[in-house]
């Protein structure tokens, strides 16, 4: 009879044990994954006068020693960046196999999702609005705040973060993906070895994502209707100014050493921005962004597909964004200078609706279906 309670209890404990491991790691999410095509994604097409990480991109300004930290130039391989494609649209990156990065950057839509907010791993809601790929290989500051200063550093933080996928122990994710069967020849082909680590996690989904370019929109090609001709000369007017915000190949924040919105130390001579600005939105704000009301300059490419608009996506449409420009900035102690008039009063552009509507015939222009559509960015789980 003892015996038999003795057995008994050690079958009861360990049960409980199972289910203690089976709660702390959840059983891998099983996929059929479809990898039929091989597709070249190191040969990077971008923008005229647009240069991928390199000498003058890619960099961090050290305030103690005033003085550039430039990283690596990412290199990105085919084999490297298809394991990157499977890694982002995987959800067993989440802790609890619900949400993968796809989940909130669709390629439709630029890689947003249409949403104010997110959802998370576990139904949270995320505090600021999805941002697009612009030729992420190009930008230095990355995120609404700026907090990343390279697509490497950026990878694996929303993977960690306790809203969007919670996988916040990398030891554990290191381990989890030992044990889901196409990883191991995956990371082989990829990096010359089956070893899983999450530098090499990093690496290959930045090698994904920095792969990720648009460059074939009709801005790009130079056949512009007429309302579209006359958005883009009311654009790089010195009435409207959106130009010099959004500059460049890229429609974003020029933000490199010694440019406006970026520089600082030897190279810039004054504060880093990181690419970031305060253009009026509150006049206290409760979320500050880098500090002060200040958010990134996000780029306009592929614009007409990624609203809802700004960090807390307040705004639907891209016709209440220029209404905001015309006449709804709010004299914030922080405005950017380029936004405050002779009498120290925010500007007025007052645009007439045909000049809104030749802006947003413009910012249409910049939609590239190419990218939107080609297999390679696509699911490899669909």
């Amino acid at each position: 009879m003892r015996k038999s309670y003795y057995l008994l209890l050690a079958i009861f404990a360990v049960a409980i044990f199972s289910c203690t491991e089976s709660s702390d790691k959840p059983d891998i999410l099983v996929k059929q994954l479809n990898l039929s095509t091989d597709y070249n994604y190191s040969n990077i097409h971008l923008p005229a006068g647009v240069g991928f990480a390199g000498a003058f991109n890619n960099f961090e300004f050290d305030p103690v020693n005033g003085s550039i930290i430039f990283e690596e130039p990412l290199h990105i391989t085919d084999k490297g960046a298809a394991l990157g494609r499977v890694l982002f649209y995987d959800e067993n990156l989440s802790i609890n196999n619900t949400i993968s990065c796809g989940s909130c950057h669709h390629q439709e839509l630029a890689f947003t999702d249409g949403l104010k907010f997110s959802p998370g791993f576990e139904g949270n809601i995320t505090h600021r609005n999805t941002m697009a790929f612009a030729n992420p290989i190009s930008q230095n500051n990355l995120f609404w705040d700026s907090r990343s200063f390279s697509i490497i550093d950026l990878s694996l933080k929303p993977v960690q973060n306790h809203i969007e996928m919670g996988m916040e122990n990398l030891d554990y994710l290191t381990e989890k993906l030992n044990r889901i069967e196409y990883y191991p020849d995956l990371f082989q082909e990829a990096f010359g070895d089956k070893e899983i680590t999450e530098e090499r996690i990093s690496k290959a989904m930045a090698e994904f994502i920095g792969s990720i370019t648009t460059s074939r929109a009709k801005v790009d090609q130079g056949n512009l209707s007429t309302v579209e001709e006359i958005g883009r000369e009311i654009f790089f007017s010195s009435r409207a100014m959106c130009s010099q915000c959004h500059g460049g190949g890229n429609f974003a924040a020029q933000d490199g050493p010694g440019d406006p919105y970026g520089g600082g130390g030897e190279f810039g001579g004054g504060e880093d921005l990181k690419g970031t600005t305060n253009i009026g939105l509150e006049l206290v704000y409760q979320d500050e962004g880098k500090g002060n009301g200040s958010f990134k300059i996000p780029s306009l490419r592929n614009i007409a597909v990624t609203g809802p608009y700004m960090h807390d996506g307040r705004f639907t449409t891209l016709e209440e964004v220029i209404d905001h420009y015309s006449a709804g900035i709010k004299p914030h102690a922080n405005l950017d200078s380029k936004l405050i008039d002779a009498d120290g009063s925010p500007v007025r552009m007052n645009f007439t609706g045909a000049e809104k509507t030749a802006l947003i015939a413009f910012m249409n222009a910049m939609t590239d279906e190419e990218m939107l559509t080609d297999p390679k960015y696509s699911n490899p789980f669909e």
